[in-house]
Order: C-alpha cells, then structure tokens, then sequence
C-alpha cells in the first residue's frame, strides 16, 4: 500500500509538472499584463528603431500595438537580431515576433501564424550601374559581389541565386545595402518592400529592372511550436482584423499597398 501510495504521488507531480510546463503564453500575458515582441527594428517600413529614443515604429509596431490593444494589456518590444529571431521565441525571451518570412528552417523550431502579406526578393544596386546589371543573370558572374544580412532569409537566397558571384554576408547591426553604399559590395538583395524605401531614402540606389521578383514568399508572426492555444488566439485575431479591413488600411499607411 506505501509503495502504491508513493506511486501515485509520483505520478500526480509528474502530471502536475507537465500541466505547469503546458501553460500557454496567452495566459502569462493575460497573467502578467505584459506581451512581449521580438523585433530586429531593422527593417524599414515594417520595424526600425530610434536609437536616440530607444523608441519603434513601423507596420509591425502598428500591428503589435492594436494586438496588444485588443488582449488588454501593454506592449514591450525587445530587442533581437536576425539570427536570433528564432531561438529568441523558442527560448521565452519573448511570446511573439514580428513579421518574418515564412521558412521551412525556421519552421522547424518555431510555429508560425497564418500569414497577412506576402513578398518578393529583387535586387539594389548604385544608379552608376544602370546598364551593367539589368536582370538576375547579370549578377551570378565571377567578379559581381552580393551582399546579404546574416540570419535572414536573403542569406540563404543569395547563395542560391549567385552561385559563381561573391557573397558578403554581414552581421547586424550592419546591413547588406550599406556594402553597396560603401562600395564594398555591388548589389545586395532585399524585399520589394525594403528597397522600395531604400530607394525613397538613398538617391545613390536603384533596384535593378529584373524580369520579375524571385521567391514569392509569405508573412507571417513566429510563436512558441508547441503553443497552440496562443497559436490560435493570434490566428483568431488575424482574421478578425483581416474582415474589419486592418492590415489593408496598415498597408497604405506604411505603402505596402497602393491606395
């Protein structure tokens, strides 16, 4: 009877210990009055950060700031870099990202929300090459460098696109468009959505006048895999937004979208 006694109250603690490693991030946000959002503010329209201010802006900062809204609690970004988007979320470092391409590498560690927009790698070049590069071919060839930012999804794809070109991959805080800047690199690849404000921003940048973009790829928020009761919630909240018109009224503001 002790034995079947201690038994079962082994077996209770284990469950108990199960429950409690179980517990969702909706409730520690819930619990806490605190969601907290990994961002590379990096990212120009979607997340960029005032350094002088510590401060965020950008679609992401919009989307994250109406989610925390609307579970009623107050929203904290920390702080992240590229190549530790991941193990940022998957370590509890924060309940959620921002926006992040949607991969099958990533996808193997973290989960995924539905996604909210999609995206299209194309390239940037300085305006003094017009003529030089006029389409992807142009820049697989020996002696053309590509630059690219370590841990992102264009790291992967400019080894991919440029297999007989130079790759210069950067580490944050720098960026791939400033070695074309600088003249350490002679294109970069980024989204159609960045290089269309690095060229708004930059006078010295074109995008070069590709065929078409490569890897139309969607959007989405990086949660914890295994939480699929906040998984859901955030899925729910999506929808929700996408009938009431949100992420389209978002994407004009931050010109994603033509108006």
């Amino acid at each position: 009877m002790k034995i079947f006694k201690i038994a079962a109250a082994t077996i209770v603690l284990a469950v108990s210990a199960v429950q409690a490693s179980a517990q969702s991030a909706l409730e520690d946000i819930l619990s806490e009055g605190v969601l907290k959002v990994g961002t590379t503010g990096d990212w120009n329209p979607m997340t960029m950060r005032d350094v002088a201010t510590n401060s965020y802006e950008g679609y992401d900062i919009d989307v994250m700031t109406e989610l925390a809204k609307d579970l009623g609690v107050e929203v904290e970004f920390v702080a992240t870099d590229w190549k530790t988007l991941v193990s940022g979320v998957t370590s509890g470092q924060y309940h959620i990202t921002g926006s992040a391409s949607v991969s099958p590498s990533r996808a193997k560690a973290a989960g995924y929300s539905d996604s909210y927009f999609s995206l299209v790698t194309v390239p940037l070049t300085l305006k003094e090459n017009d003529g030089r590069f006029t389409d992807w071919d142009d820049l697989n060839q020996e002696g053309v460098s590509v630059a690219a930012t370590l841990g992102t999804t264009q790291e992967a794809q400019v080894k991919d696109f440029f297999p007989d070109a130079e790759h210069r991959i950067v580490e944050a805080p720098a960026r791939d468009f400033q070695e074309v800047l600088a003249g350490r690199a002679d294109a970069n690849i980024t989204s159609n959505v960045e290089a269309n404000q690095l060229v708004a921003q930059y006078d010295q940048l074109m995008i070069v006048p590709v065929v078409e973009g490569r890897a139309p790829t969607p959007v989405a928020m990086l949660l914890p895999q295994a939480d699929q009761v906040w998984i859901n919630y955030v899925n729910t909240w999506i929808t929700l937004k996408e009938e009431q018109g949100f992420f389209d009224e978002l994407g004009v503001k931050w010109q994603l979208l033509a108006e």
